[in-house]
């Protein structure tokens, strides 16, 4: 896999059932809850027509046509207009740990940043140690409860940061 080949590009409506199969194979991997979280949204099938609005955007790690990981930003439902989510942020154990997922978090980052979002919220699961560890370093902070209705009750914790 040389890296020259891999690209992070705006979501097209042929990767959806790829994109589909990294985030469930993620929730079986980790022993993630399959109800209350991203596993039974509706969107999840459906992720490029999921993310065609103005305020939206999600993006896939590609390697010559083979999607390997995922995260977008959407508003946060139910919630302030200049509070953005990051959601559906799931990689492929083929690309776990080689810098993929920091460039696409930060991709994330300043998308939001450029839409004019002012904070930027996400809801995680406690099995995800590596993933909580990096929200940490870019500098997101605990809340204790969590905000707007994502729907996603079994998630366990919920992460802010300033834009």
């Amino acid at each position: 896999m040389g890296k020259d080949t891999i690209v992070i590009r705006e979501i097209q409506s042929e990767d959806n059932a790829q994109i589909e199969q990294v985030i469930r194979n993620c929730f079986h991997e980790f022993k993630i809850p399959l109800e209350g979280t991203a596993y039974s949204d509706k969107e999840t099938p459906r992720m490029y027509e999921s993310y065609q609005n103005s305020n939206d955007v999600y993006y896939v790690i590609d390697n010559n046509g083979a999607i390997l990981g995922g995260g977008g930003i959407k508003p946060l439902k139910d919630f302030e207009a200049d509070v953005c989510e990051i959601q559906k942020m799931y990689f492929s154990s083929k690309i776990r740990g080689k810098g993929y997922g920091k460039l696409l978090f930060e991709k994330c980052l300043q998308s939001a940043k450029a839409l004019g979002y002012k904070q930027c919220y996400l809801e995680s699961a406690p099995q995800l140690k590596v993933a909580i560890y990096m929200y940490e370093s870019y500098g997101f902070k605990h809340l204790t409860e969590a905000l707007g209705n994502t729907g996603h009750y079994s998630c366990g914790v919920w992460m802010i940061k300033d834009l």
